[in-house]
């Protein structure tokens, strides 16, 4: 997934690119409005308010003119006015710093989940034998619906964000389970093992030696 981060302050945006990109997130980082509006704006957009060269709230507008492209604006205005107009001129979304990278990334789910039935509904699952309804919860393989557990959903829907991108245990761990999990990642193992039997060669959801794992889409 490709996200346009519009920042100028370097320290939140290094740890914000650096966050994301862990997470598979392809990231294009500008510092000023008019690097902005003449970037391509990918599937996401961060957008802070305080920029250099001209209000963030002009860019969001501008932007929102041009594109339906998701908007989360990401500012240290914390005025109930700023957040009001920023969301009546076009923004998606609104995160007050600071902030952390998880909350980013679940607002940014939070916000595709909501823009893609309406803008993009071909785009509810990937391309392929697999097909993800993320509305309903629902799997189908070559048009037969899968039986999973809600673990093993939310499993395979993460993986299916970024097909082929490898992913961490512990990304996968905090992005399924909980941030705060403290038991054994066996479990991880197991609902990777539940998913290969239950999806067949419709997908390889492949081991990548001390990483992670990846889906790879057939």
């Amino acid at each position: 997934m490709r996200v346009l981060l519009v920042e100028d302050d370097d320290a939140v945006a290094e740890s914000l690119t650096r966050g994301l990109s862990r997470y598979g997130f392809d990231v294009q980082w500008v510092r000023t409005g008019g690097e902005a509006l003449l970037a391509e704006v990918g599937d996401v957009v961060l957008l802070d308010l305080g920029l250099p060269d001209v209000d963030g709230l002009d860019v969001c507008r501008e932007l929102r003119a041009r594109s339906d492209v998701p908007i989360i604006v990401i500012s240290a205005r914390a005025d109930e006015t700023d957040r009001v107009v920023g969301l009546e001129i076009g923004a998606d979304d609104y995160v007050s710093k600071p902030f952390g990278v998880r909350e980013v990334i679940a607002r940014m789910r939070a916000v595709l989940r909501r823009v893609r039935p309406a803008t993009a509904p071909a785009e509810e699952a990937p391309p392929g034998r697999l097909a993800i309804d993320r509305r309903a919860r629902r799997v189908h393989v070559d048009g037969v619906e899968v039986a999973l557990t809600p673990k093993e959903y939310d499993l395979l829907a993460f993986l299916a964000e970024a097909p082929g991108a490898a992913f961490t245990r512990e990304q996968i761990m905090e992005a399924v389970w909980d941030a705060n999990w403290f038991g054994p990642t066996k479990t991880l193992d197991v609902h990777v093992g539940a998913l290969r039997r239950k999806l067949g060669d419709a997908v390889a959801v492949e081991t990548v030696r001390g990483v992670g794992f990846r889906l790879v889409l057939r």
